[in-house]
Order: structure tokens, then sequence, then C-alpha cells
């Protein structure tokens, strides 16, 4: 039995749907290749960052501990811990801040460690700061393994209990060295599950044009040393969603949830620094 013949206004209509889903198509396909072309601009926004005031990096006791790479020279700073010495070596924490942020905003607010006799290390990704270079998820990571060994190679530094602490952007970066070089104890803040969740989450991006994925849940999932998770429950930028399923899949994670967003934790600076303090003797770095 033959088809009834198309009517022409029924082929017009046709036409039209084909022509807005060919439309719809392209649009898409051409927000996927933006979303491509600039993703690295958004996660890294080092061009937005206003420059540190004059005199800001002036601490006591600083010394630059630079990695040096192919594209030239990664900025690091270690603060000694008080009483360190090469005759009494201590603890270090190396401390990886947000995607907009520098070390010389981070260092003030991390100096709490050496008043308990840990030191601090920070290390400036490439292309922020006074950092040479464009910053990338291997580029990060691997100038903070080369940092790392620079750190454990030093006399007044206890190799064994080595600390990492990081914020949004610098949880995935110290995430991306634990998978390599497992710590004492992680602590992470506002930090993501991985990029390629996220952006799927914002724009339904597929994980295949995700160029730094800094896959955080993969690497939990496989390190099993003390982390301590801090989360703001009304945080928009990475939803407390993330910091939940993070403990979930660490084998040896805790959960400190507080009442606010991303860029204002913690909003108890007593409670946050009692955390991490009790973390620390927990996982035998520091006496309790």
């Amino acid at each position: 039995m033959d088809a009834a013949p198309t009517s022409p206004s029924r082929g017009r209509v046709l036409r039209r749907v084909g022509r807005v889903l060919f439309l719809l198509v392209l649009a898409f396909g051409g927000f996927l290749v933006l979303l491509f072309a600039l993703q690295r601009r958004m996660l890294f926004p080092a061009d937005q960052i206003p420059p540190p005031a004059p005199g800001l990096a002036k601490h006591e006791g600083l010394e630059r501990v630079d990695v040096r790479h192919v594209d030239g020279v990664s900025e690091g700073w270690f603060l000694p811990g008080k009483g360190v010495s090469a005759e009494a070596p201590g603890p270090v924490v190396i401390f990886g801040h947000g995607n907009g942020e520098l070390i010389d905003y981070a260092a003030p607010w991390v100096s709490r460690y050496r008043t308990w006799g840990v030191s601090v290390a920070l290390l400036e990704y490439r292309g922020y700061g006074r950092s040479d270079g464009s910053p990338s998820e291997d580029a990060i990571v691997s100038d903070l393994v080369v940092f790392h060994g620079q750190l454990t190679a030093r006399p007044d530094v206890d190799a064994t209990r080595i600390v990492y602490h990081g914020r949004s952007l610098g949880g995935g970066a110290l995430c991306g060295l634990a998978a390599t070089h497992p710590p004492r104890a992680l602590i992470l803040e506002s930090t993501f599950r991985g990029v390629a969740q996220r952006a799927w989450e914002l724009f339904r991006a597929p994980r295949f044009l995700i160029r730094d994925r800094f896959d955080n849940e993969a690497v939990l999932a496989k390190l099993d040393v003390p982390v301590l998770i801090f989360h703001g429950t009304h945080d928009e930028l990475v939803p407390v969603e993330h910091g939940r399923r993070l403990a979930e899949v660490a084998p040896n994670a805790r959960l400190i949830t507080f009442d606010c967003g991303h860029n204002d934790l913690p909003p108890d600076e007593a409670r946050y620094w009692a955390e991490i303090r009790a973390h620390l003797g927990r996982a035998g770095v520091i006496t309790p």
C-alpha cells in the first residue's frame, strides 16, 4: 500500500523544525568550542588578581625555595615553625591557595601553624604572582612534586610529618600531589569532587572537553590517610554536596560544615583552628 504524500504545509513545518534543530546543534557546538578555548582562563583567573601590597611578603624567617622548570621559575616560600631547626626538625604544612589568591595573601592566614612548631611552605602556581609560565594541572602538580622533594631534603624538616592543606583549587593541586606522594595528614576546604563534575553541573560540558580535571574524588578513594574536610553549607561556587561526597569516598575522613559560603569560610575561626589542631594531633603530626 503506497504511503500518503506529505502535504506542502507539513513539509514546510518539517523543514522549519529541521532548521531550528540545526541551529540549536550549531549553537551548542559553538558553546562547547568556546568553553574548550576559554576554560583555563575561567579556572585560572590569574590576570584578575590584584597585585599584593608592597611589604606584604615580609615574614620573619622567610626563605625562598624556588622551583625551576621549562618556563622559568615558580616562587616558593618556607616559613619555619617556632623552635624548628636543623638540630630539632619539625613538621611542615604545604598550603595550596585558591584560584583567586596569591601566596602573599595566604601566608598570613596560615601563620597559626608556625606558633605550633609547624613550618609552612607555599608554592606559587605558574602564571600567578611572580611565577613564570602558564598554569595547568600538569604544570602545578609537577612543580609541587619538585617542591615536595626540596622540602623533605631539608635538615629542619621531619619528612615523616608532612601535611597538605588545600583551599578550593589548592585542594585539587594537593590531591594531585597526594596521588604519588601521600602526606601524613590532609586538610581540604571548599574543595570540589573534580573539575569535570562541576563543569557538567554548570554547563553540561562533556568530560572529554575538560583539560584540567583535578579528579579529587578518584584520589581520595585510594588515599588512606587522615583527611579533614571543611565546607560551607551555603557554598554556591562549590556546593556542599561535593564536600560530602569526598568525605564518603575517603577511607579515613571527617567532614566539618559551617554555616557560610565559599569565600567566607570559616565564620568561626576558633573552631576551625581547634579542629585542625586536633586533626594534626590524631595524625601524630604534633602533640595533642
